[in-house]
């Protein structure tokens, strides 16, 4: 069951980030749209400043009318061939979108889009017609975290200084799919932010030691081997939940309010619960000028549910995040340990 949930998770990741990497026909064609018009605009008023250089060398008399005729003739032919050049080739773009379309390899107008892919890196409008572009309510983030990850023993957090896992070798990562929600129609302030991740909580214990399992009881023993890592490992599905907070700023117009995220100060609050889905211990050592890697998989007795809270505040996409299990690591323990993680949140728009 547990390879089912990890297996389906990751598909539904891989599924997520390649959805959201397309846009709709109607934003493609759009944009094409709107390059043919930045063309059309740019070479007229060229044009417009070209004519305007004429008529002053013929009123300053440096050339005869027929001159200056002949040359604004010339120039109107070279423009109309670039306009001609340039908008050939956004309508082959277009043809081949009415292709894709007609294939059924576009996503159709309802759904949300996260990234700009098709949007052409010299089009002089890209930036504006990105502001000018409002966001559907609901939008969807590919998640990425990463960080040192430690324990709090008996509740204490001045424990994290004496801990028995290494500071810099304990470490923690998460990876996932979250959709954030505008709360008020017309404020942009409240957002919820929920969705599905993996979270992976490495421990590395310090003074050559390893987890051993004693019946209902899992504790940290000095290992006869000298090891050259021991690590414990486990990872949980789980579902966060925030209430973001969004400084971004809406954009009002004589005709319309836009609305977008991730692009000022956001700071959220929340928590997440879920399961484990798997523990394992990874030692190395060496055994007669042989490198040995153990990996062994198991139950260790750590708790099977998980649940905790969150909080992260950044600019933009980037963030700092911590995170507190509220639950123990072990289940039958003399004393609870709890994950605590502190690193850098990726949301990618």
């Amino acid at each position: 069951m547990q390879k089912i949930i990890f297996y389906a998770m990751t598909l539904l990741c891989l599924f997520a980030s390649k959805a959201i990497a397309q846009q709709t026909f109607e934003q493609r064609a759009k944009a094409i749209a709107l390059r043919i018009e930045s063309i059309t605009k740019e070479e007229k008023d060229a044009l417009k400043e070209e004519v305007e250089a004429v008529n002053k060398l013929l009123d300053r008399g440096e050339i005869s009318l027929e001159e200056a005729d002949k040359r604004k003739l010339e120039l109107a032919e070279v423009r109309a061939k670039n306009i001609e050049t340039r908008v050939g080739m956004e309508e082959a773009k277009l043809t081949d979108l009415v292709r894709e379309k007609v294939d059924g390899r576009l996503p159709s107008e309802g759904r949300r889009t996260a990234f700009s892919i098709y949007w052409e890196k010299d089009s002089p409008r890209r930036d504006s017609i990105r502001n000018d572009r409002s966001e559907s309510r609901t939008t969807s983030q590919f998640v990425f975290a990463v960080g040192l990850n430690n324990v709090v023993t008996d509740g204490d957090l001045s424990s994290v200084e004496g801990s028995d896992y290494r500071v810099w070798g304990s470490h923690f990562y998460e990876w996932g799919i979250a959709f954030n929600t505008r709360l008020a129609k017309n404020h942009n302030l409240l957002h919820a932010k929920y969705g599905l991740s993996l979270m992976y909580n490495n421990l590395r214990p310090t003074d050559n030691r390893s987890f051993v399992v004693d019946g209902n009881k899992t504790t940290l023993e000095t290992n006869p081997i000298h090891l050259k890592d021991s690590r414990f490992r486990n990872v949980y599905l789980v579902v966060p939940v925030h209430l973001e907070l969004d400084f971004t700023k809406k954009r009002v117009t004589e005709k319309k309010t836009y609305f977008r995220s991730h692009e000022s100060f956001r700071m959220g609050i929340g928590g997440y619960a879920g399961i484990n889905v798997k523990s394992k211990q990874i030692l190395r050592y060496e055994i007669d000028d042989h490198n040995v890697k153990e990996r062994t998989k198991g139950d260790y007795n750590v708790n099977d549910f998980i649940y905790g809270l969150s909080a992260y505040v950044g600019y933009s996409e980037v963030s700092l995040y911590i995170k507190y299990d509220l639950s123990p690591i072990f289940r039958n323990n003399a004393v609870d340990q709890n994950n605590i993680s502190l690193g850098i949140r990726f949301d990618l728009n």
